[in-house]
């Protein structure tokens, strides 16, 4: 194990006040805090993001789902002003008894629109305020990740300070995480050589690991394809958003490559463990 101090790392705390406060001006965080606003800053700069299916903003227009979706067979919900992938739903199938999950587990129309009903109330939301449904398409990997991501969509995270990209890291859905590439809901982090793009260690809850644990894949040594491109796209982002210092999400789509996800203005600092590296050694 690295030493902490030695490596530079960043806690809450430091982050908090040395980066976020530091660097990014409240009046510009609702750029990052909404997914529909940051899908309109991508579009703005001519990058590609997931299509929007629908957006429900009030309570009785949940009824309509049903009709909303009736096109799709696969989807994503997302609260907009969401936060860690909390309240999402990864819908790969439309079945009998409701909607299937990328976990495999069922979720019959009642609890979908229960889930819808406490999705609009904030229940998922920062600071609890009422939000919006955002359904977009589900974004077909790359099919370089089949060997190391479950049922999800895997996503790249890039951390970027006033125009510099300091560290990435690849983020794998797990049977865990319920299709969600998100650490904190059980998710696999993959560090990121910056100069290669080749991964190099995997974490999974803080512990380092060496093969996914649903596919017993290797993780590292593997090369993430369009890795120029995507620091290009990831300064872009913070550079339009008007805030100093974000993390920038972005996945690979099989047909269309390089899609931005969304931007975190407070973005976790796990990266540093799947990197063995602190943000500090990198300013």
């Amino acid at each position: 194990m690295f030493g902490f101090k030695e490596a530079g790392i960043v806690g809450i705390n430091k982050r908090n006040l040395d980066f976020v406060l530091a660097h990014n001006r409240r009046k510009f965080y609702p750029n990052a805090d909404s997914k529909l606003k940051t899908k309109e800053i991508a579009l703005s700069l001519g990058l590609n993001v997931p299509d929007l299916f629908a957006n429900i903003r009030y309570q009785y227009e949940v009824k309509q789902f049903e009709d909303i979706v009736q096109p799709y067979d696969k989807f994503v919900v997302k609260p907009d002003r969401g936060s860690g992938g909390d309240g999402i739903l990864v819908i790969i199938e439309k079945v009998m008894a409701g909607y299937k999950k990328a976990s495999g587990n069922i979720m019959s129309r009642q609890e979908t629109r229960y889930h819808l009903q406490n999705m609009l109330s904030g229940m998922y939301s920062l600071g609890g305020h009422d939000d919006t449904i955002v359904i977009e398409r589900m974004v077909e990997f790359d099919p370089i990740f089949d060997e190391i991501a479950y049922q999800g969509v895997p996503d790249i995270r890039l951390i970027v300070l006033e125009g510099k990209v300091l560290m990435g890291m690849l983020r794998l859905p797990s049977k865990a995480s319920d299709g969600k590439a998100n650490l904190h809901t059980g998710g696999v982090g993959v560090g990121i050589d910056m100069d290669t793009g080749i991964t190099t260690t995997a974490i999974q809850r803080n512990r380092y690991i060496d093969v996914h644990p649903e596919t017993n894949k290797p993780l590292t040594g593997r090369q993430i394809p369009y890795w120029k491109d995507m620091l290009d796209m990831a300064t872009k982002m913070q550079k339009a958003s008007g805030l100093g210092y974000i993390g920038v999400d972005i996945v690979l789509d099989k047909n269309k490559g390089p899609m931005i996800l969304e931007i975190n203005a407070r973005p976790g600092i796990s990266i540093q463990i799947a990197n063995q590296c602190g943000l500090l050694s990198r300013v």
